[in-house]
C-alpha cells in the first residue's frame, strides 16, 4: 500500500481532571457554519467540541461516503444499492472530499475568530470493518464477503488517515486531536448475521482476530498521526469490549440504556485498568429529553453497585444515545446544554 503520511507529533494529553460532554459526529441541517458555531458554544473547555457530520446535505456527506473519500489508493461511488469500489474516482467521492474540505475550511474560520479555543476537537470515521460492511464490490456483493477486500480496505484507511489528521491539526492549531472510530455495524459482522445481496444467506462472519487487528492497524496509523485519544463507537447489544480494547484503543463509547450487567462488569474492569468509558446517559430516543438527575442516576447507580470510587467518575465523557441528524438545530442545541449539565451533575459526584 501506499506510504504513509507522517505529521509532527501531537501535543501531549494531560489525565482527564473532570467529567466532559460531546456529541457522537451527526448533526441536523446543511450549514457546516452555523453547526460549528453551536458546538463550539455549546461544548467550550473542559468539554470536547466535534466537527459535525452533516448527511442532510446529501450523497458524500453520509459518514460511510466521508470516510471513504480518505482511501488511498482504492476509489468508491455511489450506484444503486451504496458506496462501490471503482477503478477510478467517479463525482460521488468528489463531492464527499469537496464537503470535508469546506468543514475543514470553516472550523478553521470560527476557531479563528474565538479568544480562547477549545483544547481538543474530535473527528470521527467508520471503523474497518463497518466499512466493510458498508462498501460493495464490482459484483455488488458487500466487501465484507471478501478477505483481501477487507484487509485492503483496512489498510488503505490507515494509510488516508494521517493526511486528514493534519488537515484538521492545521485548523485548530494546538488543540488535541481525537478520533471516534464508528462501528455500528460490528454485532452482526462478529455474528455473520449481514445479508447478501441477494438476500438469501448471511455473510461469514469474521474471526475476532480479524476484527482486533484490523482495529489495531488503523488505531497505530491515527497515532502516528497525532491522535492523542482514540474510542471505538458501538451499539450496546453484543459489544466486543473486550477486543476493542485489546486493540489498543483508549476506550470505548457505548449507551447505556441495554447494557447488561456483564456489560457494565467488563466497562469496570476496563476503567480500573485505566481506559475510557464515553457513557451514552442521555437517551435521546424520545420527544423530550429525559432529566439531569435521571441521567446522573443511570451512571451513578451502577457505578456504586461495582464498587467503582466516585472519584473515578471523571474519567468519563458523556454523550447522547444517538446521533442528532434528525433533530432540529434548537434540539441538537438544547442536547448539548443537558449534556454538560449531566457533567456537571456527576462531576460533583466525583468530587464527594
Amino acid at each position: 500500500m501506499v506510504e504513509r503520511h507522517e505529521p509532527a507529533a501531537a501535543p501531549e494529553k494531560a489525565p482527564p481532571a473532570e467529567v466532559t460532554a460531546t456529541g457522537l459526529g451527526p448533526w441536523p441541517g446543511e450549514d457546516p457554519l452555523e453547526a460549528a458555531r453551536i458546538i463550539r458554544g455549546e461544548l467550550g473547555s473542559p468539554h470536547l467540541p466535534f466537527l459535525a457530520e452533516l448527511p442532510a446535505r446529501g450523497v458524500g456527506s453520509d459518514s460511510l461516503g466521508r470516510t471513504a473519500s480518505l482511501l488511498e489508493e482504492l476509489a468508491v461511488d455511489v450506484q444503486p444499492y451504496g458506496w462501490r469500489l471503482v477503478d477510478r474516482p467517479g463525482k460521488d467521492v468528489r463531492r464527499a472530499a469537496s464537503a470535508l474540505a469546506t468543514d475543514i475550511n470553516v472550523l478553521a474560520d470560527v476557531a479563528g475568530t474565538e479568544e480562547a479555543s477549545a483544547e481538543e476537537i474530535k473527528v470521527q470515521l467508520v471503523g474497518p470493518l463497518s466499512l466493510a460492511a458498508g462498501l460493495h464490490l464490482h459484483n455488488g456483493e458487500r466487501a465484507l464477503i471478501d478477505y483481501g477486500a477487507r484487509r485492503d480496505l483496512a489498510e488503505s484507511l490507515a494509510a488516508g488517515v494521517g493526511r486528514y489528521l493534519s488537515r484538521v491539526a492545521a485548523a485548530v492549531p494546538g488543540a488535541r486531536l481525537v478520533v471516534q472510530l464508528d462501528e455500528p455495524d460490528i454485532a452482526a459482522v462478529l455474528a455473520g448475521t449481514i445479508p447478501t445481496a441477494s438476500g438469501y444467506r448471511t455473510l461469514r462472519a469474521v474471526a475476532t482476530a480479524e476484527a482486533r487487528e484490523a482495529w489495531r492497524l488503523v488505531i497505530e496509523a491515527l497515532r502516528a498521526a497525532g491522535a492523542v485519544e482514540v474510542v471505538v463507537s458501538v451499539p450496546a447489544v453484543e459489544a466486543p469490549f473486550e477486543p476493542i480494547l485489546a486493540s489498543g484503543a483508549d476506550g470505548v463509547a457505548v449507551p447505556l440504556k441495554a447494557l447488561t450487567t456483564r456489560q457494565w462488569e467488563h466497562l469496570a474492569g476496563a476503567v480500573e485498568a485505566g481506559k475510557r468509558l464515553w457513557a451514552g446517559a442521555l437517551d435521546v430516543d424520545g420527544d423530550t429529553l429525559p432529566k439531569v438527575a435521571d441521567c446522573v442516576e443511570s451512571v451513578w447507580r451502577p457505578w456504586r453497585q461495582l464498587g467503582l470510587p466516585a472519584s473515578s467518575l471523571r474519567t468519563l465523557r458523556v454523550t447522547p444515545s444517538a446521533g442528532l441528524a434528525d433533530r432540529t438545530p434548537a434540539q441538537a442545541t438544547a442536547v448539548l446544554g443537558r449534556l454538560t449539565q449531566l457533567a456537571d451533575g456527576l462531576n460533583q459526584l466525583a468530587l464527594g
